[in-house]
């Protein structure tokens, strides 16, 4: 991966901007013949959903935090010379009193215009980022249904969807913005409740409980019983589930993305962590400190959803919004050939000087 921009060619970029309940995120990447090629990233964790739970406001630190990330973006993206923008806010902002307010702040200050995207946009560029994983024939035989769910900070999406391997193809069936997320579930149980066994017991079966009239309505588990189902994690639960199996020293994106993961495996590596306590869970290489407090919020939403639909096997992405994003630039660039799309950053002028002089 590189960090400073391409010397010669016109190679065609693309960025993708994704703030979500927890983390910022930004990607740069280049079309490849198989999909695209990542010559930037960057994400920090940002809390911004932080209190949100209890207020049903965005906090002024939460705020200040995020703000300082996404000027670090702008800046890191006046690096390229990049052809088209996308930038989404997700469930913090969807639910906050000041959600908008902060954007437009935001825009003042970095230039991005973030869009507010609903739960089924998100469910449906998660699916599209997992689409290659769908259709993989080293997962076994094909399957006409996926289930696939990305368990973020103040939002878990399920997606239930109709694929075709032959033609290579998804179709949405169904989708549920559920509203419980590492941050909520944990503000709402308390971080006390991680290392009591009882508690965590109750953070299930409140996910479990919004889980059910989706089953009641689309039916998945007859499906699953027939051999006919995919079950696809995407988020940091099961990339670190996926990592405590694997053993590794440290994390380590490309053993994780596209791993299979048995579900007794996951449920032991639940088990694992429990007994760790917050101390050991803090100090784990794949997890560190920021991430600790919700490790295991995340995995009680994990088993519920896997309570709910028992799949044997769980494929494991390291992928998400961005990756959606950038996929769609990609399909939509012969329709922009002409032209270069920069309406979705305006420069403001603190910004500009430094664009100019990377050709931005």
């Amino acid at each position: 991966m590189s960090s400073s921009p391409p010397l010669g060619g016109e190679e065609d970029l693309f960025a993708a901007l994704d703030l979500g309940t927890n983390n910022c995120r930004l990607m740069v990447a280049t079309q490849t013949a198989g999909g695209f090629r990542v010559v930037d990233s960057y994400s920090r964790m940002v809390r911004l959903g932080e209190g949100l739970h209890h207020s049903g406001k965005l906090h002024e630190a939460a705020m200040d935090r995020t703000l300082e990330a996404l000027q670090t973006c702008a800046e890191r993206l006046s690096r390229w010379p990049v052809r088209e923008i996308r930038a989404v806010a997700t469930e913090a902002c969807r639910r906050a009193e000041n959600g908008q307010a902060f954007l437009q702040h935001v825009h003042q200050q970095t230039g991005f215009d973030i869009k507010i995207i609903s739960g089924r946009e998100e469910a449906c560029l998660a699916v599209e980022s997992c689409a290659n994983l769908l259709h993989n024939p080293r997962f076994g035989p094909p399957r006409n249904r996926a289930l696939l769910f990305d368990i973020g900070g103040g939002s878990t999406e399920i997606a239930w969807v109709r694929t075709d391997s032959t033609r290579q193809t998804e179709e949405l069936i169904g989708y549920l913005s559920l509203p419980v997320g590492v941050i909520t579930l944990s503000e709402q149980f308390g971080h006390a409740y991680s290392t009591d066994d009882r508690a965590y017991r109750k953070m299930v079966e409140h996910t479990r409980h919004h889980l059910r009239e989706f089953e009641n309505v689309y039916r998945i588990r007859p499906e699953i019983r027939r051999k006919q189902t995919r079950l696809i994690g995407t988020s940091g639960t099961v990339t670190t589930l996926a990592s405590l199996i694997l053993n590794l020293p440290r994390y380590a994106r490309a053993a994780v993305d596209g791993s299979l993961l048995p579900a007794s495996s996951a449920r032991l590596a639940v088990r694992t962590l429990q007994k760790m306590g917050a101390d050991g869970i803090a100090r784990h290489p794949c997890i560190g400190p920021d991430r600790a407090p919700f490790v295991l919020p995340g995995c009680a939403i994990f088993e519920a959803i896997h309570d709910v639909w028992p799949v044997e096997d769980i494929i494991v992405a390291d992928r998400g919004l961005r990756d959606g994003m950038v996929l769609r630039m990609i399909r939509g660039k012969s329709g922009m050939a002409s032209r270069r799309n920069r309406a979705s950053l305006s420069i403001p002028p603190h910004l500009r000087h430094s664009m100019q002089a990377t050709g931005l």
